[in-house]
């Protein structure tokens, strides 16, 4: 654009954005490589959100763009339904070597919204073909993000997210959090306190019984809601109960799936094995859209029943397994493999939880939460103005050549896989002066 005149912005309603402020003071981004974006004036500005969590591979890999223009060259679409193409197979082959225990089947859409939604289809399919047509209820948590989708916002528990929208879908719960600053602030990786929360399944159980349960849906890393790790031992006991009731259990690894912790999901990080993984964004390292919902076998081979020809999900997208977003894919599973990004995270962990720990004593800094190569920081709110703060310090870390994400008053940091010791220096060190600055 030539021009950032006000009226040159109008059209484009623009997503969970504060339009009216932005379209008076823009900020623009122009071309990306490396660690960085440009503005159209040429500034260098260091990513320090992974685009939106998903640019793992870091900007402007010649690789994915290579892959996708063959792709188009030699085919840009093939339909999904009662056919199919070889990149899509092939993708799922690969994908599937990386998960974990007997997860071995991929259903493809194209967010992570659409795989929360499939995943909570699936579920309750699955009961109604072993007979358990009575599980239909979904159980989510509070500050839980599960994407955009009637099903997503239903089990999500971010209050912005769902209070606009009505009642959303009937028979759905929802978990405590784990959240609690007076046990657990401050706390360098999982936390020590709080693995007994997830006991509150087994309230939910007993108030509308476990033949009602169809899943329970989760972030191991709740990273929507400001970086809320889970205490240690919390995932273990959450798999234990659902085992015990013959509940499903998914993982929303949309955020934490393709290296953010150091392993391939956090199912493996946290040595969990879920019954479903949802996932997207570093899937194709943010470059074409894509999700993704990992499967068990025993799921799966549930509805491979009656008459061959019978179609046996009722469910799919028009671009489900689109050629374009599966070359993207494979290229970026060649470069994970490569240069070993997906662990990559684990020998920079200390490192990163050093930096940001070092904000500790700055004014107004309430807790700092880390895991991986993700962190929260977050900031007491200002009296009467909850997120005003952190939204500055947002504004003025663009301005200062670092961009960052904030949720309320928590700013969070979850840098592409490749960023070096010298990026995470620059930016806690342009945090240090914004949070002086702002407090």
């Amino acid at each position: 654009m030539a021009t950032t005149e006000r009226a040159d912005l109008e059209a484009f309603w623009m997503p969970f954005t504060a339009n009216r402020q932005f379209k008076a003071h823009p900020r623009l981004l122009a071309r990306a490589e490396g660690m960085h974006y440009w503005t159209e004036d040429g500034r260098e500005v260091l990513d320090g959100v992974a685009g939106l969590w998903c640019v793992n591979a870091g900007h402007g890999r010649k690789e994915i763009t290579e892959a996708v223009s063959k792709q188009l060259a030699t085919m840009e679409y093939a339909p999904p339904f009662q056919m199919g193409h070889p990149p899509g197979f092939e993708l799922a082959a690969r994908l599937v070597k990386l998960a974990p225990g007997d997860v071995d089947h991929v259903f493809f859409t194209n967010s992570g919204s659409e795989a929360v939604d499939t995943a909570l289809k699936i579920a309750i399919a699955y009961h109604r073909l072993r007979g358990e047509a009575s599980r239909q209820r979904l159980i989510g948590r509070e500050k839980g993000y599960h994407g955009v989708g009637f099903g997503g916002t239903s089990v999500g528990g971010m209050v912005n997210n769902r209070k606009f929208f009505g009642t959303m879908l009937p028979g759905v719960d929802h978990l405590r959090h784990t959240h609690d600053l007076e046990h657990n602030a401050f706390s360098r990786g999982v936390p020590e306190w709080g693995a007994h929360l997830a006991d509150d399944l087994e309230r939910l159980v007993a108030l509308h019984d476990a033949s009602t349960i169809a899943a329970v849906i989760v972030e191991p890393v709740a990273g929507s809601a400001g970086v809320l790790l889970p205490p240690k031992g919390y995932l273990q006991r959450l798999r234990s109960i659902c085992d015990k009731h013959g509940i499903l259990l998914i993982f929303d690894e949309v955020i934490t799936g393709f290296g953010r912790l150091g392993a391939p999901f956090g199912a493996q990080y946290f040595d969990v094995l879920p019954d479903m993984i949802t996932s997207a964004k570093a899937l194709t390292n943010g470059a074409i859209p894509m999700g993704a919902v990992f499967v068990r076998k025993h799921i799966y081979d549930a509805f491979m029943k009656g008459p061959e020809n019978a179609i046996e999900l009722f469910h799919g997208y028009t671009y489900s397994a689109h050629p374009t977003a599966c070359a993207a894919g494979l290229a970026v599973q060649d470069i994970y493999e490569r240069e070993g990004l997906l662990t990559r995270g684990a020998k920079l962990a200390k490192t990163f939880e050093d930096a940001v720990h070092s904000l500790r004593e700055l004014p107004r800094v309430i807790d700092i939460r880390n895991l991986g190569l993700v962190a929260g920081i977050e900031l007491e709110p200002r009296p009467g103005a909850p997120a005003a703060r952190a939204y500055e310090i947002f504004v003025k870390a663009f301005e200062k050549g670092i961009l960052i994400r904030t949720t309320g008053d928590t700013i969070a940091l979850s840098p592409p896989l490749i960023v070096e010791p010298a990026h995470i220096d620059q930016l806690v060190t342009t945090l240090r002066e914004l949070i002086k600055e702002v407090s």
